[in-house]
């Protein structure tokens, strides 16, 4: 990836960030995590520490930014859905 990217989401932890990152991936948008190493080794979460970035192309920064904001208010739904199928 050498366009510029834009952080997209920052997660207190290594986990969060992963998961993150795998959902924007199932979404088709490439990213990258980027953060301290202490919280790899120590799994140290304490005052921005555990801090990780999530960055995504700039290109592809409103697209994130509105599915993870729709995952988080609890509108997002999967292609095919069964709630998403007329009765």
């Amino acid at each position: 990836m050498g366009e510029p990217m834009s952080c997209v989401f920052v997660a207190n932890g290594q986990l969060m960030a992963e998961q993150v990152r795998s959902f924007l991936q199932a979404s088709g948008i490439g990213c990258i995590l980027r953060g301290e190493s202490l919280s790899k080794t120590h799994g140290l979460t304490l005052d921005g520490l555990g801090r990780v970035e999530v960055l995504v192309a700039e290109a592809d920064a409103g697209q994130a930014r509105e599915l993870l904001a729709s995952a988080e208010s609890g509108t997002f739904r999967i292609a095919g859905d069964a709630d998403d199928e007329p009765e």
